[in-house]
């Protein structure tokens, strides 16, 4: 499972808000909500939200193992 929880201290260690994030930066608030929610987003938005606290993918996600990971 990718997990957004170093987002939100990243997020909170900078400047930026989830405000800012929408209004100034134009993520959608349906991104916030799939941050929340630990919901799948495509890598350009991982890509943007590095540059925008500049930070690392890490700083952003994690992969957590689960044993609701989908079978390959």
């Amino acid at each position: 499972m990718i997990d957004y929880s170093p987002f939100w201290k990243t997020l909170s260690l900078s400047q930026e808000t989830t405000y800012t994030l929408i209004n100034k930066h134009h993520i959608s608030s349906a991104i916030i909500d799939k941050l929340r929610k630990n919901k799948p987003m495509n890598t350009t938005t991982l890509n943007d939200l590095c540059r925008i606290l500049n930070c690392k993918l890490e700083d952003v996600a994690q992969y957590i193992p689960s044993e609701n990971d989908q079978l390959l």
